[in-house]
């Protein structure tokens, strides 16, 4: 079984402005409302490709049980735990001439919380993949990627992380089977700018020297490489459309990634790439059948 954590959820209220207008009243002409987080997004895009998964996380109030029953409807296995107190954040994103976005901070996680979540945690077993993906509330120590896979540590659970900075470079050391950081990110761990793909491997290489079995590195335009557990370089390049919304491409391409692992590392590289870029081109998540004309 795959399972999916997102600490910070969210519903996003997106609303397309001609122009916006600071301090007068602005009219959108059209507005859309997605539910997810990036562990959810994972989630959702495993369903859509038959496969199952449980999405774990938090939600809270009246918009926590919107995301719920949401994320319920698009075939997703959900095990959230309710908070007592605050709502599951809105994020509101204003498009117009220029894009605009209000992130909610998102509701207190106390430590009872927490040994909840530790609690469904110890029902993973070996064999099971754990995919922890996203930032962590201010509310939270900043070190919780880390003390979970310290506890989940040496049962046979494969780990997949796609976090930035200390988040992940703190959870090498337990071997997670696969991590994905973005260009920008791989340079901002790595302290220097990478222009080819030999330095963007190169720089793979070392995080999978400090422990990763699998480095996955996503280039928006550029496309796609990885380096594999065996130091083999896989590569694709960008594929051919136009981009509307980038929002959960990336989780797209570990979901692809996920689904498609089982056939070797070439297929699920093709079939996240593919994933990732079918999710640029919607509006919202991809469908299987958009994800499987880009294969």
């Amino acid at each position: 079984m795959i399972y999916t954590l997102t600490f910070n959820p969210a519903i996003d209220y997106v609303m397309r402005i001609d122009r916006l207008e600071w301090g007068e009243t602005n009219r959108s002409r059209s507005e859309e409302i997605y539910f997810g987080g990036k562990g959810i997004n994972v989630s959702v895009i495993l369903a859509n490709l038959g496969i199952e998964s449980t999405a774990l996380g938090f939600v809270v109030g009246f918009t926590g049980e919107a995301l719920d029953s949401a994320v319920s409807s698009q075939g997703v296995r959900t095990d959230f735990i309710r908070l007592s107190a605050g709502n599951t954040r809105i994020n509101v994103k204003l498009k117009s001439d220029k894009e605009t976005e209000i992130n909610a901070q998102g509701p207190e996680i106390t430590s009872a919380d927490i040994a909840k979540l530790y609690q469904k945690l110890e029902r993973l077993q070996s064999g099971d993949t754990l995919v922890l993906a996203g930032s962590v509330p201010g509310t939270l120590p900043q070190n919780i990627y880390e003390e979970i896979l310290s506890r989940l540590d040496g049962r046979g659970i494969r780990f997949v992380v796609d976090a930035t900075g200390a988040l992940l470079t703190n959870v090498l050391k337990y071997h997670p089977f696969l991590i994905k950081p973005n260009r920008a990110e791989l340079e901002e761990i790595c302290g220097r700018k990478l222009h080819t793909d030999e330095e963007i491997a190169a720089a793979a290489e070392e995080l999978r020297a400090r422990g990763a079995i699998n480095v996955l590195v996503s280039m928006g335009g550029d496309g796609a490489l990885m380096v594999d557990e065996q130091g083999n370089v896989h590569r694709r390049q960008a594929i051919a459309g136009k981009v509307i919304n980038t929002v959960g491409s990336g989780d797209s391409m570990v979901a692809g990634f996920l689904a498609g692992v089982e056939k070797g590392y070439d297929y699920a590289l093709s079939l996240g790439s593919a994933a990732g870029s079918a999710t640029a081109f919607s509006p919202g998540l991809a469908t299987k059948e958009d994800i499987m004309a880009l294969l």
